[in-house]
């Protein structure tokens, strides 16, 4: 049996036409206990770097919006809680700039400034072939399935 890795999932989800957080954010539909549309929905906006701005990189966006709703808090005075949140998404960020060079969607599509336009490119063979976001979202929801792993939460 061939089994498929979150990492498939997402890479799966964006060449299905969901934007770059949510393909990392709807391979974690179970963990979650969201359906698809409602992960889709929360997560929309932080496609290319949020709203098309270019700034972190949406894989990543869709890494912490995981990570808040396993590992996070909601009383706004909990300051350990915050903390150890805040330690679990700084230490995935530092192996995905370790590991891409960065956390910013300009710099990892070689853009030397954010959009222009917010309206998002089609999808054809050439946007594929120019964009690294496939491979990143393969390997933002491996990174995020191997740390859930390893530590699952409570």
């Amino acid at each position: 049996m061939n089994v498929r890795t979150k990492g498939d999932i997402a890479y799966d989800n964006f060449l299905r036409g969901y934007n770059c957080t949510q393909a990392v954010a709807v391979a974690f539909t179970e963990e979650l206990g969201l359906d698809k549309d409602t992960a889709a929905r929360l997560s929309c906006g932080f496609g290319g770097g949020m709203g098309r701005l270019r700034e972190v990189c949406g894989t990543f966006s869709g890494v912490v919006m995981v990570l808040s709703w396993l590992y996070g808090y909601s009383e706004p005075k909990d300051l350990a809680a915050k903390k150890e949140l805040y330690e679990k998404i700084r230490a995935l960020a530092a192996k995905f700039r370790e590991d891409n060079g960065s956390i910013i969607c300009r710099e990892l599509l070689g853009l030397d400034k954010a959009e222009e336009s917010a309206t998002p490119e089609p999808r054809t063979p050439e946007y594929y072939k120019k964009r690294p976001c496939p491979e990143l979202c393969r390997y933002a929801a491996n990174i995020l399935e191997e740390f859930i792993k390893e530590n699952p939460p409570v």
